[in-house]
Parts: structure tokens; C-alpha cells; sequence
């Protein structure tokens, strides 16, 4: 590989179980910034891009071995950022970055690597996950069979009370029943995803009264990912993500703060 032209350019590939385009941009050593070949290597991203189909996406930025933990931990949140805002500087909604995350460094074993320049050349990066919003429309109100990747499921009784990631009785006696299902149903794989009501448009989540972090959606969606743990269902079968109060069903505040699942694989 030439490894300038890895440090350079963007590359595309696709994380068809998920159907999430992961785009990866390297950095150079101990640097945040990035070059104009980068930056128009991005720009091209979003001109290519249907950004209505973009449902949101998450940001992660990564170092490599060298440095202590906490300077590895802020470069890697600057990577990130730097990202971000060149997004957002080409006009992509930054309401639909919902996650901004500095990983810090990808430790390895330098006495077991045969190429360890090219290797923490790989881990100074930024990974772009793209969620789209076009992969499915049907909607059900149970996990019965003939599911199709991106069909989502709606359990309608998962609700919340204002404030709280807690699930109500009637919550996990709808879970207990939908584990049932699952356990029978082993080939599906979906994504939990959480949903708040209530909440000022200045605001991308709400308030979880029980730690006092603005991540109720993610803490919603968290709770019943451990539930369904506690079930049995393997947790190699989920994933979860809090969507904040970007999608309201305009049913009413107690459906909006909701969990719903997505079909990611069958």
C-alpha cells in the first residue's frame, strides 16, 4: 500500500449486515488537522451523498499506541470534531450527528506486529458510520416471521415515564414476551432504538432525572438492551442508539418516549 496516499485520501466500504456506510479518514501523526486534498475529498462525500436519506451519523475518532491515555483521548475528540465540523461547514445538519466521540488510542503489542508503521497509520483515524433512513418501510407491531432487513417493530406498550430510563411493569412483561419470541427466532438481529418527548428544539436529548445526563433516549434504549440480556438474548444480536426527540409520532408525548427495534439482519 502506498501509505502517503493512505494518510490522503478517503475510502468507502460497507457494513452490509447493518446496511451502515462506514467512511474512514486517516490523519498523520499527532495532527488533527487535515489537508486540502482531504478536505476535498470530503466535500465530494457530502456533494454524493443523498442527505435526505441520511436518517444520522455518528463520529469516532481513534490514535495511535504512542502518548499517554489522556492526550490520546483529546487528540482523538479533536479528530472528531474536525470532522464534524467540516460537515457541518459543507451544510450537512448537524442535528443528525448524534454521536461525537473521542475513542483515544488502539493499543497493540508492538513485539507481535510485522508492520507496525503501517498498522498505527490505520488506527490515527476518524470513522464516519451512516445511518440511512431508505431500508425498509414497513412497520410491525410484533416480531413475527416474514421481517425484512430495516422493517421496524413497534411494541407499542414500551413506554416511559417523563424523565425516567426505568421500565414500567407493563414494559417488561411486553419484553418477556417479545424474549420468547426472539429465543425462537435466533436468526434476527436488530438495533434498539430510544425516543424522548418534551424536549426544546435547542436540545438534541432530554435529561435523565436518574443521573442528570442529557442521554435519556440512549439510557432508554440502554434498559432494554439489558433487559433483554437478562432473557437470554445474546447481546452479539443487538446494538443500541437514542435518537433524542428527532422523531416524534405526533400520537401524543407518551409515544414519543418510546423504544422501537430495526430489523438489521436476518
Amino acid at each position: 500500500m502506498n501509505l502517503t496516499l493512505a494518510i490522503l485520501l478517503l475510502y468507502f466500504c460497507t457494513a452490509s449486515a447493518q446496511q451502515k456506510p462506514v467512511k474512514t479518514l486517516y490523519f498523520e501523526f499527532d495532527r488533527f488537522d487535515l489537508t486540502d486534498k482531504q478536505i476535498h475529498v470530503v466535500s465530494d462525500f457530502i456533494k454524493n451523498i443523498d442527505t435526505s436519506e441520511v436518517e444520522s451519523v455518528q463520529i469516532y475518532g481513534y490514535c495511535d499506541d504512542r502518548g499517554s491515555d489522556n492526550y490520546n483521548f483529546k487528540l482523538s475528540k479533536k479528530r472528531a470534531r474536525t470532522i464534524q465540523n467540516l460537515l457541518v461547514g459543507y451544510g450537512f445538519d448537524k442535528a443528525k450527528i448524534i454521536i461525537l466521540e473521542g475513542k483515544g488510542r488502539i493499543a497493540v503489542k508492538a513485539d507481535t506486529i510485522q508492520n507496525l508503521h503501517e498498522t498505527r497509520l490505520r488506527n490515527r483515524r476518524v470513522d464516519l458510520i451512516v445511518v440511512k433512513n431508505n431500508f425498509g418501510k414497513g412497520t410491525h407491531t410484533s416480531f413475527k416471521k416474514g421481517l425484512k432487513i430495516g422493517d421496524k417493530v413497534c411494541l407499542e406498550l414500551i413506554l416511559f415515564d417523563i424523565g425516567s430510563s426505568k421500565l414500567t411493569y407493563t414494559a417488561k412483561k411486553v419484553l418477556d414476551k417479545a424474549a420468547v419470541i426472539l429465543e425462537n427466532h435466533q436468526n434476527l438481529q436488530f438495533e434498539i432504538r430510544g425516543h424522548v418527548c418534551c424536549t426544546p428544539e435547542i436540545y438534541i436529548d432530554a435529561i435523565d432525572r436518574a443521573t442528570k445526563e442529557r442521554r435519556l433516549s440512549w439510557n432508554r434504549a440502554k434498559t432494554v438492551f439489558r433487559y433483554l440480556i437478562s432473557k437470554k438474548i445474546s447481546k452479539s444480536r443487538m446494538t443500541y442508539v437514542g435518537y433524542g426527540n428527532k422523531y416524534p409520532l405526533k400520537k401524543g408525548d407518551k409515544y414519543d418516549r418510546r423504544v422501537e427495534f430495526v430489523i438489521t439482519k436476518i
